[in-house]
């Protein structure tokens, strides 16, 4: 029902902007198609891997590998896979709810999603040449160890 409500805004606003500017209206829909554009690659990639992954996995494995019962090492193995993956917010988060719904445990996914976000092993190189070893370094190993942090609150919360 909220997801109606948003569109129904949107179209809404949409026309007001229309009507009181149209030449700025076309234009922003232009660049807001050429943006779409560009992310629909990465999009439908991300997409193809999630439906392979999730077809190839089946529940009872992936509950076996990252759910409540992996424990610790099920955590180490989603925030190993967190910091070396380079995936867009846009696509984790769809991602995490489609592992959660096929046996993923909270905590495992808090921790997966947290380092995907905050840990970028593929991306030290370039981070160390604009900031310096030290910083990045620093940065990488305080992000991993406050994703753990993150997940003992989610188990805490939720568990």
């Amino acid at each position: 029902m909220i997801t109606k409500i948003f569109y129904a805004m949107a179209i809404v606003l949409l026309a007001v902007s229309f009507a009181k500017d149209r030449k700025k209206t076309k234009m922003a829909l232009k660049k807001a198609w050429k943006s779409f554009e560009n992310i629909l690659p990465q999009f439908l990639t991300i997409i193809i891997i999630i439906g392979i992954m999730l077809a190839v996995l089946s529940p009872a494995t992936i509950s076996r590998l990252i759910g409540n019962e992996s424990g610790w090492l099920g955590m180490i193995m989603a925030s190993i896979i967190g910091s070396i993956t380079l995936i867009p917010g846009f696509v984790a988060f769809p991602l995490a709810s489609a592992l959660l719904k096929n046996g993923a445990g909270f905590m495992q996914i808090a921790v997966f999603v947290s380092t995907l976000m905050m840990v970028g092993i593929v991306t030290i190189p370039l981070e160390m040449k604009y900031f310096g070893r030290k910083a990045t370094l620093t940065r990488n190993l305080l992000a991993f160890g406050f994703s753990f942090a993150i997940a003992a609150v989610i188990g805490v919360v939720i568990g």
